[in-house]
């Protein structure tokens, strides 16, 4: 009999990634019984995801009661959390841990955490209020329970470099402008949020090989100007970038995440978004991968457009 593989966020882009994957993976689809968890089985998503055979169910992760009941049953659990719908650090940590704690109760026997690195530690204590630090404290959390479990560390989503969310200006001769705190040797830890599935492949197939292990998870790390041109050969848009000083990208934030958004662009900069071990880690998982990342040039194709239309 299938064992049921419960996905918190199963709508989403990482947990919609991995119900997907397991669904069309010869091997995973025969061992996992999907459940996938949402606060809304009505919306679009779920309703593909139940077309195709998957169990939905209801839950909020500030209900700890609907969070035990989601896992009853389960063999294994991939949680993540949305630090900003509330932009509140305790509350992120109260739901990972809720999560946590209901997969041990439940008898579940693998939990999957999609983590962040712990600037914190990665900067000797000098930045103290990124956001990463709050999937970093569930990790570390959960490395104290009872249960086997595995981390993914996603990076920079390639998909977030779309106009709406990059914030791209449009100049007066036509051409596209970002600005943002990098240097030109910022190294961005590029990856195509569709491939979460992809990178958790090998713990679903053996997780007690992956016990305790992090997967840092990235197609490469590329400067601004390698994002630039690349994206400027597969769009065939004329774009631009400029460093914007701390102080000023501070000033453009909302000030209720202002500090926390900050240090975090202070990690990437200034002290690499994985921390010094980066390269080696990351290299570690392509490794444990059967099959390549996805590109950011074939991301680049197949999830345009990436700005607005011209006219």
């Amino acid at each position: 009999m299938a064992k049921i593989f419960t996905i918190f966020g199963a709508t989403g882009a990482q947990g919609g990634s991995i119900a997907r994957f397991i669904l069309d993976h010869p091997v995973l689809s025969k061992t996992y019984s999907v459940r996938a968890v949402t606060r809304d089985a009505s919306k679009p998503a779920a309703i593909v995801l139940r077309e195709r055979g998957v169990e939905l169910v209801e839950a909020d992760l500030d209900n700890v009661a609907s969070v035990q009941t989601a896992v009853a049953g389960s063999y294994g659990v991939f949680a993540v959390t949305d630090f900003w719908v509330k932009a509140i650090g305790e509350v992120e940590v109260t739901q990972g841990k809720a999560v946590a704690d209901a997969a041990v109760a439940a008898g579940a026997s693998l939990l999957i955490w999609s983590s962040l690195p712990n600037a914190t530690r990665i900067t000797h204590g000098e930045l103290s209020k990124s956001h990463f630090n709050f999937k970093a404290e569930v990790e570390e959390y959960i490395r104290t329970l009872p249960i086997m479990s595995s981390f993914y560390i996603p990076g920079y989503y390639m998909q977030n470099m779309r106009h709406s969310l990059a914030k791209w200006t449009k100049q007066e001769d036509g051409s596209q402008l970002i600005q943002k705190p990098w240097t030109s040797t910022t190294r961005i830890p590029l990856v195509d949020i569709r491939d979460t599935g992809k990178y958790l492949a090998p713990i679903l197939l053996n997780p007690e090989k992956y016990d305790g292990k992090r997967f840092i998870s990235a197609t490469g790390f590329y400067t601004p100007n390698q994002v630039i041109d690349i994206m400027m050969e597969v769009t065939g848009e004329k774009l631009s970038w400029i460093q914007l000083s701390l102080k000023d990208f501070a000033s453009s934030l909302p000030a209720h995440f202002r500090d926390e958004l900050t240090e975090s662009a202070r990690m990437l900069c200034e002290y690499d978004y994985y921390g010094p071990t980066g390269e080696k880690d990351l290299q570690w998982t392509l490794n444990q991968m059967d099959g390549t990342p996805t590109s950011f040039e074939k991301c680049l194709v197949e999830q345009g457009p990436w700005f607005e239309a011209k006219g």
